[in-house]
């Protein structure tokens, strides 16, 4: 199964293409990872309340839905009624977004630094990227997301290698959120500590969204990453 590679028209960056060399090899990246049915311009709105020492890049899902796009198709258990997620198709939207990663590792050798910031789906991209690649990135923000089952033994062999690099993760959320099941929840709340240097926090009254609390401290979440690292 293969999965649309990234457009790159249809992401969003705060620096220009011209000065993105330069920028890049002076501050690190921040990559956004928005929600099912979203868009690369909805995260975007958070960029001024995090640390704007990063260059910041938003992509856009990989597959249409809805009114906006997503990084892999969600179908509803016609029992339960409950998200089904296809790990095939998320394995593949993974090795879409890191075959972007590569490439730009190619166009801009210099580049100081990665981080991630993923909202529900995307907050699961966000932690398949760590799985798939744990030192490539040096730290992940999930907000209202999730973690997929590891079900397959390379599944096993990934999260066995994560665990051993346990890089930062920040997973903020509301206990009562509405949109994320209670087994996807357990799974998230026993895997992360395993597999990383987590830092968790929850919020009254936020739903499946995000509030001004949370966004201040995954600022102080990031500004302490990048004072970890330079």
């Amino acid at each position: 199964m293969t999965a649309p590679a990234v457009d790159p028209d249809r992401i969003r960056w705060s620096i220009p293409e011209g000065d993105r060399a330069r920028a890049l090899a002076e501050r690190p990246l921040l990559v956004l990872l928005h929600g099912y049915g979203s868009n690369a311009d909805d995260l975007f709105g958070l960029v001024p309340h995090l640390p704007s020492s990063f260059v910041v890049a938003a992509i856009e899902g990989l597959e249409p839905a809805g009114p906006g796009w997503a990084w892999f198709p969600l179908s509803a258990d016609p029992v339960t009624g409950e998200l089904i997620r296809d790990l095939d198709q998320a394995e593949a939207a993974t090795g879409s977004l890191i075959a972007w990663f590569d490439a730009l590792a190619e166009d801009y050798p210099e580049i100081s630094g990665i981080h991630l910031l993923g909202f529900s789906q995307g907050g699961a991209m966000s932690l398949e990227l760590l799985r798939h690649r744990p030192r490539d990135f040096d730290s992940a923000v999930v907000l209202a997301g999730f973690t997929l089952p590891a079900e397959s033994p390379a599944a096993r062999f990934r999260d066995a290698a994560l665990a051993e690099v346990r890089p930062p993760v920040f997973w903020g959320r509301d206990a009562h959120d509405p949109v994320i099941a209670p087994p996807m929840i357990e799974l998230t709340r026993r895997w992360l500590p395993e597999h990383s240097d987590l830092t968790a926090r929850l919020y009254s009254g936020v739903g499946h969204g995000i509030n001004l609390e949370e966004l201040e401290d995954v600022a102080a979440f990031l500004r302490d990453r990048l004072a970890a690292t330079h």
